[in-house]
């Protein structure tokens, strides 16, 4: 009874901290002409972060009018090719902050100032920022129109209430004021149990035990087994689960999901709200190693050491599960969405006679979360991890592997290197340099790169500078040198010399097979013209910015990729 006493202080206490309720008759609603259906909820969990809003569909079309959600000003204009694309930031009068994403354009006079600065500044992407006498709104004034900018899969909102001081992010729909149309539970899909041992201070984990879960009725779930779970005297659980709303075939995130033992809480994970410097802490939030290939949440019903309380508003013991040899306890999981839904999965376990056992290794290097620690393989590579980049201790046996063969993607050159395990995510990013014989002509064009957790290549970065390639990355797993020599790819979606007397822009099909695309220069009768590059749908557009004069023009087109490959296309339309 005291430590549930204790829970609920702490419970009490983690509210208060977290800033002011939203009041929901505050706000109307951002989009207008649309059927009010969503694609993803508020803290969604991302490769490498959480998603910091709610992503309203705009019913396959782009266009739709986006309002003011309350009165304010425009405080903030982007325009990038990456991220959000096109958004407008309004810093409204109730102390909160609205995001709008992806957007298509701007009203006529924010795209007119838009344009002007990026000719002025011969720049297509900018970063404007206005105080409060500028661009004033109103409640339900137009400020943009939906569309399928930056890092966008199809035409949608992505919406955002921040707390202005602080730009802590706001679960607008556990606040209410986003209403969805929700009555369906969330679903449980499997569970897994992972022992813990400890050696030299560092926590090592079993591989997880895995148990399929079926649906008995509506919100209740149980194990397909009957017996059971045998559990060591020291581990923890963790949950996959996804959620649904009426209308929509996509899944979502929990809000919440709980945990008790024998009747007694000891664990809840909560998405209530971060501050963008927590985002990436999904990755200690959710069971990592299966995170990386699952399709659906799987959040680790325990705390790393390192992980924010925040997410925590109920701990116990960091979430660990004791059981003695031959005891038998009783587990409740409870899944929550945050329209109100819930569903529950509940089964026994029993102690085994032995528990996992970890193996010393005298050769493995133990890395501090507290602490800078540099590692080295040979004479190749050095690896500077910093402070603050891990979640937990962990020993660290660095390697030499196998690279993947060269092929049309990059030529490989050198063998590859695992410093850290693909399964171990990284807070803070570390510093890698891999010395490797590259020829001279390849010099410029020499990157470090990565396979992934699904065995694609993929470019990381750096610099070639006495005889190593170093970089600063997060990314784990199996590194080596390698180099693009490929430029972008450039294909005009019309015919050189076509009438486009009609048409709205100038539009491209492009591309890269490796580092990416740098910078994209568009020239129409020798003067530099903005274009805006649509990388999720391979496009390059220029929205042509005065009426149809009726002659020919030249238009050049020049794409550089990160590794300094430029590609470059000449022709002529007339209009």
């Amino acid at each position: 009874m005291r430590r549930i006493l204790i829970l609920l202080i702490l419970n009490t206490i983690y509210s208060g901290v977290q800033g002011q309720r939203l009041d929901p008759g505050d706000y109307i609603y951002p989009v207008r002409d649309v059927a009010g259906l969503y694609s993803a909820n508020f803290g969604e969990m991302r490769p490498g972060h959480f998603h910091a809003g709610i992503d309203i569909k705009t019913d396959g079309a782009e266009g739709k009018p986006l309002v003011a959600a309350a009165d304010g000003y425009v405080s903030r204009i982007t325009v990038g090719t990456y991220g959000y694309g096109r958004a407008v930031y309004l810093t409204l009068r109730n102390g909160t902050t609205a995001v709008y994403g992806h957007l298509q354009r701007f009203r006529s006079d924010i795209e007119q100032h838009v344009r002007e600065e990026r000719h002025r500044r011969r720049s297509n992407s900018v970063d404007l920022w206005f105080g409060p006498g500028t661009w004033p709104v109103k409640q339900g004034d137009t400020v943009g129109f939906s569309g399928n900018s930056g890092s966008s899969m199809g035409p949608h909102l992505h919406y955002e209430l921040r707390d202005t001081p602080t730009q802590r992010l706001y679960n607008i729909v556990s606040e209410g004021v986003i209403r969805p149309d929700d009555d369906l539970p969330p679903r449980i899909l499997r569970i897994h149990y992972i022992e813990i041992d400890t050696l030299r201070g560092v926590p090592v984990h079993s591989r997880p035990e895995s148990y399929a879960v079926v649906r008995s009725a509506e919100g209740r779930y149980r194990l397909t087994r009957e017996e059971p779970v045998g559990t060591g005297r020291k581990g923890y659980f963790v949950v996959e689960a996804s959620d649904r709303r009426n209308g929509v075939n996509n899944t979502f995130g929990l809000w919440s999901l709980r945990a008790s033992i024998d009747g007694e809480p000891y664990f809840e994970y909560r998405m209530d709200g971060f501050t963008h410097d927590l985002s990436r802490c999904c990755d200690a939030v959710s069971y990592y190693p299966l995170q990386l290939t699952s399709r659906n949440e799987v959040i680790r019903a325990a705390q790393l050491a390192e992980a924010p309380d925040c997410f925590y508003p109920l701990m116990a013991d960091r979430g660990l599960v004791r059981t003695a040899a031959g005891e038998r306890r009783r587990i409740r999981f409870e899944a929550r969405d945050d329209c109100g839904n819930r569903s529950c999965l509940e089964f026994d376990i029993l102690g085994r006679g032995e528990s996992f056992r970890a193996e010393a290794d005298t050769t493995a290097t133990t890395l501090a979360p507290d602490r800078t620690t540099v590692v080295r393989i040979g004479r190749e590579v050095t690896a500077r991890i910093p402070a603050g980049a891990l979640y937990e201790p962990i020993f660290c046996r660095p390697e030499h592997c196998e690279a993947p063969l060269s092929d049309s993607i990059a030529a490989i050159l050198s063998p590859g290197y695992r410093i850290l395990p693909v399964t171990t995510p990284l807070r803070r990013a570390m510093t890698v340099s891999i010395r490797a014989f590259v020829p001279a002509k390849l010099q410029s064009r020499t990157v470090l790169a990565a396979r992934t957790a699904k065995g694609r290549i993929t470019c990381i970065g750096g610099k070639y500078a006495d005889g190593a390639v170093t970089a600063t990355t997060r990314t784990t797993g199996v590194l080596f040198v390698a180099a693009d020599t490929l430029p972008p790819r450039i294909r005009p979606l019309f015919t050189t010399g076509e009438d486009l007397s009609r048409a709205q822009s100038l539009r491209f099909r492009v591309g890269d097979n490796f580092s990416g695309i740098a910078s994209c220069t568009l020239l129409i009768d020798g003067k530099w013209v903005p274009c805006d590059r649509f990388p999720m749908q391979g496009t390059l557009v220029h929205a042509f910015e005065t009426p149809a004069a009726r002659r020919r023009h030249s238009v050049q087109l020049t794409l550089t990729d990160a590794c300094g490959n430029t590609a470059r296309w000449e022709g002529t339309f007339y209009r």
